[in-house]
């Protein structure tokens, strides 16, 4: 069964709807890019996968084995964000409060998974540093390693390569397929086109009018990637 299965959503809010008829599913070991001008609901989509906006209609379904604490989420970062005075290690050992349950403090278990994930990440060297002081990409780095301290499974990132120069953009997508390749699965927002034909399994293009779910090959064989490239 699939991780996520989404069937005729509907996306929007009070106020209304940005997107409707998106159905989708998503497989163990997928890396699925979502495309799609500005407003037509990607963001969105992203939260209401996480839960954190309300589904307007359709069916959304989840299963393989997966909960929704199980997946970890790296947001667009904010300018507030970005200033955010707190030490990697804080930063980092936050991502593992949805293991706590009960209990009021991090075990032996948490500060292993982070110190795992930092080196997976190599940022180790910086765990006590101050994260306002690290570079874009260092801080990036910082809050995928948080990010994977929620999940083993599922990794969704929203434009995580906003405001990243060119060297690092490119390490950050070479770093996220290998994620992908170690067997994580992978929901990513981007507006670079070229990336998500580079790195994706699959393409979901979000659109008011002309939506399309299939693997990269079958974007790439479609109209609508010729209609890109003019």
């Amino acid at each position: 069964m699939a991780y996520i299965k989404c069937e005729n959503l509907s996306l929007g809010y009070e106020d209304g709807i940005v997107a409707s008829n998106i159905s989708f599913e998503v497989n163990k070991g997928d890396y699925l890019c979502i495309i799609g001008e500005n407003g037509a609901g990607k963001s969105t989509l992203m939260k209401t996968l996480l839960h954190l906006t309300p589904l307007m209609g359709g069916q959304m379904i989840m299963g393989d084995g997966l909960t929704a604490n199980e997946i970890g989420y790296l947001p667009q970062q904010t300018l507030v964000q970005r200033d955010f005075p707190a030490s990697v290690w804080e930063i980092v050992i936050s991502g593992t409060i949805p293991s706590l349950g009960f209990r009021p403090f991090y075990g032996k278990k948490q500060k292993e998974l982070v110190r795992k994930n930092m080196e997976r990440m190599d940022i180790w060297n910086l765990k006590n540093e101050c994260y306002r002081n690290l570079s874009g990409g260092q801080q990036q780095r910082v809050l995928l390693a948080r990010a994977l301290c929620a999940t083993s499974k599922l990794l969704i990132l929203d434009e995580p390569v906003t405001g990243l120069d060119p060297k690092v953009t490119i390490e950050f997508y070479q770093l996220i397929e290998r994620l992908n390749k170690e067997g994580l699965t992978i929901i990513m927002v981007s507006h670079d086109i070229q990336a998500a034909v580079t790195y994706a399994s699959h393409i979901l293009l979000v659109s008011r009018s002309n939506s399309f779910i299939g693997t990269k090959q079958e974007f790439l064989d479609s109209k609508l990637w010729k209609d890109f490239e003019v």
